[in-house]
């Protein structure tokens, strides 16, 4: 099989593993799109150009409004009043897009946020999805966390299979393989991980 939107390569994960022969690598490109999926899962986002879409959101008020991630935003159309309707086309200068200059804690980072700046503001009407965004939506490079992150948890849904009653046994004794995303995997996607309100 081919790993679709991986955050690893299979020659990563088997160094990682130092594997070097071609038997397990059906196996070893399912536990690399599995663990890649975990990723988003815990994150709450994606890492990899999902490519140009239409989307739609609701204004948290006037002037913000929380997107996904947005690597470019080609037309920002919002509706002038509850009709359902985008009959607003907005310039560059109406919004401001963050964060600004696609730089945030440390890294470069995808834009998730839209600011009216403008002409313009939003209208909110109850949650309602007001604002209509066509753009390129997720990360035009994986981060290199993410893609430690992945081989890591890769490996260990690759070494699962040697216990599959969730018991390994080493030279230190048996121990318990957990379920949970890998500790470690954790630690190094927190900070991008993305919070999100019902």
């Amino acid at each position: 099989m081919a790993i679709t939107n991986g955050y690893s390569t299979l020659a990563q994960v088997k160094s990682a593993l130092r594997i070097t022969d071609n038997v397990d690598d059906s196996l070893l490109e399912m536990a690399i799109e599995s663990a890649s999926r975990a990723i988003d899962q815990y994150t709450n986002r994606i890492f990899y150009n999902a490519g140009t879409a239409v989307r739609y959101y609701a204004p948290s008020d006037d002037f913000n409004v929380d997107t996904d991630d947005l690597i470019s935003l080609t037309t920002l159309a919002t509706m002038s009043d509850d009709d359902q309707v985008y009959d607003t086309t907005w310039t560059a200068t109406d919004y401001q897009l963050e964060p600004l200059n696609g730089f945030a804690d440390g890294i470069t980072q995808p834009y998730n946020h839209i600011r009216a700046v403008g002409d313009y503001t939003f209208l909110t009407i109850g949650g309602e999805a007001t604002i209509k965004v066509t753009g390129v939506w997720g990360w035009n490079a994986v981060p290199i966390q993410v893609t430690q992150a992945c081989v890591i948890q890769a490996s260990r849904i690759y070494k699962r299979l040697d216990s599959p009653l969730g018991i390994i046994s080493g030279e230190l004794g048996s121990m318990r393989v957990g379920s949970r995303i890998d500790p470690d995997v954790a630690q190094l996607v927190d900070s991008l991980r993305r919070i999100r309100f019902a």
